[in-house]
């Protein structure tokens, strides 16, 4: 009896001592996977660290702290406003210096940001190779278009796709700076007839799971001054990047006919 007493003690500490390792094994585990994630957002900043260095414009680091992501929209909110030097207008990007979108509203602590991705953006782009120019404009799933390139120009799959920062004359040049990657060429469709082809991009920066970017703050864009700009920018437009001799009007320099609200509503500040 004295034996099987003590074998039913040695089975209830060997119990304890099971549940006392799988306790300490999730510990460690849960351990282990904060320190993965201090590393990840540790080399997430180290890389925007990185492009901030290598810029000509001053810029500020920001997080994201909202994200609209539906049918037609794509649309962060980040945790720097107006306080901050940020205004509307002032472009956003991602790590590796990639184009993420552009300011709509700045309150004093926030920015609302709607990115490349969105079905109203519209950038000039400039493909790597040949130079050539295209409208790049968002749409649903995320894949950006690339519309209206010379159908006589060679575009090769994985070729890199780069602001162009169009300058027109007469104080009007693209609102956002010449050399920031958008995207690679995915695909290339052209028909027959056409004199433009379409080539489709992947996102240079994954804008879905966008977590920390810079905001450009002393990038001006070589705009008119503010009271020669149109106050309304819904009107038809939006030809040729680079022939029609105005901006597509996703690019167009205006100013809002009334105050944007951030994302704790105070009025944005207007891009000058």
């Amino acid at each position: 009896l004295a034996s099987v007493g003590s074998a039913i003690a040695e089975i209830d500490r060997l119990r304890l001592d099971n549940a006392s390792l799988r306790n300490e094994n999730e510990r460690l585990a849960a351990e282990n996977g904060r320190l993965l994630e201090v590393r990840r957002q540790n080399e997430l900043l180290t890389g925007l660290l990185e492009v901030r260095n290598g810029f000509e414009y001053q810029t500020v680091a920001a997080t994201v702290i909202m994200r609209e992501s539906s049918e037609f929209r794509r649309v962060v909110g980040l945790d720097r406003g107006s306080a901050d030097g940020i205004t509307v207008g002032d472009v956003v990007v991602a790590g590796g210096g990639a184009l993420a979108g552009r300011v709509t509203a700045a309150g004093p602590d926030s920015a609302t940001v709607v990115l490349v991705t969105d079905a109203t953006s519209t950038v000039i782009g400039q493909l790597a190779a040949s130079a050539a120019t295209g409208e790049v404009v968002g749409q649903l799933g995320g894949v950006l278009v690339m519309d209206q390139v010379d159908s006589g120009v060679a575009i090769s799959i994985g070729e890199d796709v780069l602001t162009a920062g169009i300058e027109l004359g007469g104080g009007v040049r693209s609102p956002y700076p010449k050399g920031l990657l958008i995207g690679a060429v995915i695909d290339v469709r052209r028909d027959a007839n056409d004199v433009v082809q379409t080539a489709y991009l992947q996102p240079a920066a994954d804008l879905d799971r966008l977590e920390y970017a810079l905001v450009i703050l002393d990038y001006e864009g070589g705009l008119p001054p503010i009271e020669q700009q149109p106050v309304d920018c819904s009107g038809s437009g939006g030809g040729g990047a680079a022939d029609s001799g105005t901006l597509p009007e996703g690019e167009q320099p205006c100013r809002p006919a009334t105050p944007a609200p951030s994302l704790s509503s105070p009025s944005a500040t207007p891009k000058r």
